[in-house]
């Protein structure tokens, strides 16, 4: 590599598109952390195979950088724009999935999504998450929580929320009270739980930033399928950030963020029955929907890796 010293440093010159790569590399040696150096030369190795593929131009560095900016401009403590890019570029999934690899049976992870809000109102079983009056027919959502033996587990804890029928969570929402459609609940001793929702909807993710000019660009549309998120934990279990679909959804086959997997699709059964409603406390017509949550056991409750971001 040619080089030269000043002042007691080693200089690179004489770079060229053959040997920019290897000095550039060259320079992070000294990094003291061992994965954080991992991570970067990685990137730069991809970063610049990337650049050599494509033959980028000056030009169209400049317009990614531009990008990128306005993705950091758009972004803030609701709304993270880096990480509705790589939810929409299936990046936030692969590393999901990567992470979060399960034994046959047990339920399968997917996107936390950037509207989770910690400490959730704990509901008792049977209780309704619905705070706001919000619209669309009343959901019962049940089953039970068991291990990969078919054991029910007691005490786990269910962490819940979703959109009302505007499509916005209500923390994005100001018509909507505080904490509606989230809650906790706990398992019962037979591992049972049950709460009363709305019925969920499909909803777009954000589109007037550049991630939602960038999935026009692509002819992709900006649609997430109807679903209700959770988070399961319990004491010498793994904890799973999870969501579940809705079945006949027309978009469970063109996920904007990728997060749909079959295992994670239930069929919400209509019941048009005045007397079934008055038995669950809602009113007619009315959805039952079942999912039975099974847990791998491991180390206990963990934090979700992301209280915001994306678009789930």
């Amino acid at each position: 590599m040619p080089h030269a010293v000043e002042n007691g440093e080693e200089t690179m010159r004489d770079l060229t598109e053959e040997n920019v790569t290897e000095a550039v590399l060259d320079k992070i040696q000294g990094m003291g952390d061992a994965r954080t150096k991992e991570l970067l030369g990685a990137a730069i190795r991809h970063a610049h195979a990337f650049a050599r593929e494509v033959q980028l131009t000056p030009e169209e560095l400049y317009q990614a950088a531009m990008f990128f900016t306005e993705i950091g401009k758009i972004s803030d403590e609701r709304r993270h724009e880096f990480l509705l890019l790589s939810d929409t570029l299936g990046l936030t999934i692969l590393v999901d999935a990567m992470q979060n690899r399960k034994p046959p049976g047990a339920t399968e992870s997917s996107v936390l999504g950037p509207f989770y809000r910690a400490e959730a109102p704990e509901v008792k079983s049977g209780d309704s998450i619905d705070r706001g009056n919000t619209g669309g027919d009343p959901a019962i959502v049940h089953g039970t929580v068991k291990d990969l033996d078919g054991k029910p587990i007691a005490g786990a804890v269910l962490d819940i929320w979703q959109t009302a029928q505007n499509g916005f969570y209500e923390n994005m929402d100001p018509d909507q009270p505080d904490m509606n459609l989230r809650g906790r609940l706990t398992s019962d001793e037979d591992g049972a739980y049950s709460f009363v929702t709305v019925l969920p909807c499909s909803y777009p993710i954000p589109d007037d930033g550049p991630v939602g000019r960038l999935l026009y660009a692509s002819g992709r549309h900006i649609m997430r399928p109807a679903h209700i998120h959770f988070i399961l934990s319990a004491e010498g279990f793994k904890t799973v950030t999870t969501e579940i679909f809705a079945e006949g959804d027309e978009y469970l086959d063109s996920d904007a963020v990728f997060g749909v997997k079959d295992s994670l699709v239930a069929e919400f059964v209509k019941n048009d029955s005045a007397a079934d409603a008055e038995s669950y406390g809602v009113t007619a017509p009315f959805h039952l929907m079942r999912y039975d949550f099974v847990l791998e056991p491991g180390e206990g409750p963990a934090k979700p890796s992301f209280s915001a971001g994306g678009s789930a």
